[in-house]
């Protein structure tokens, strides 16, 4: 029996990996990883059999009891097993099901997190999401459910909002926000690909994600708040 590791890929970008993380890749027997996962970063593991198990919204995906189960099987049959994440684990990742299977079956978990793809957002557009005096809450939220459960029409009530997944349900999100007396005019950032070479960085209003966010292709997170306003320029 062997040890099962759930390592975050961090937001995309091969470099944006922990030294741990690409550390364990480079030591592992087999690697169960996500469809967001980049080729840069499977190329940090060339020695293990790579299996994909990603689940993209709308397209064919692999069962998580399923994910499950492959985590369970190759554990008890080799050393070292990585169970590859995008962004962190431990955040909208299902890593409380595999831990739960795993911890069943008896095998050995470890967690090396990773760079969460809001803070990777924040970097890349030089905003910070709190700010003195204007935001000193942050509230991370998905509008995605499980299959038998509708989706949210709750909002967190925090001074700054991340939508992960946000792309499609930009509207409601808007309309929501609205509906709950939140200014038109309130700052916006919705940020495509993060952290990638075809990263692309859209700055609006409230009010124009209400209209929705066209053209978008990739996996996209959306930020709102005050603390999004741009920064005046120095005199």
């Amino acid at each position: 029996m062997g040890k099962v590791v759930l390592i975050g890929a961090g937001p995309g970008a091969a470099d944006l990996i922990t030294v741990r993380g690409a550390r364990l890749l480079a030591l592992a027997d087999v690697v169960l990883h996500d469809a967001l996962v980049s080729q840069e970063i499977l190329n940090l593991c060339p020695q293990a059999q790579k299996i994909l198990v990603g689940k993209r919204s709308g397209k064919q995906s692999t069962a998580q009891t399923e994910i499950n189960a492959q985590l369970v099987h190759y554990g008890l049959r080799h050393d070292l097993v990585v169970r590859l994440k995008g962004g962190d684990p431990m955040l909208f990742g299902r890593a409380d099901e595999e831990l739960a299977a795993l911890e069943l079956a008896n095998i050995e978990v470890e967690v090396v997190p990773g760079i969460t793809t809001a803070f990777a957002a924040a970097a890349a557009t030089l905003q910070p999401l709190t700010k003195r005096g204007c935001a000193r809450s942050v509230a991370f939220f998905t509008s995605s459910s499980a299959p038998e459960l509708p989706a949210t029409t709750q909002l967190p009530d925090c001074d700054t909002l991340v939508q992960y997944m946000g792309g499609q349900q930009a509207r409601q999100t808007a309309a929501l926000l609205l509906a709950q007396g939140r200014s038109p005019a309130l700052p916006v950032i919705a940020i495509e690909n993060c952290s990638l070479p075809n990263q692309r960085i859209q700055r609006l209003t409230l009010a124009q994600l209400a209209d929705g966010l066209t053209d978008c292709t990739g996996p996209v997170l959306v930020m709102i708040g005050k603390a999004l306003e741009k920064r005046a320029p120095p005199l």
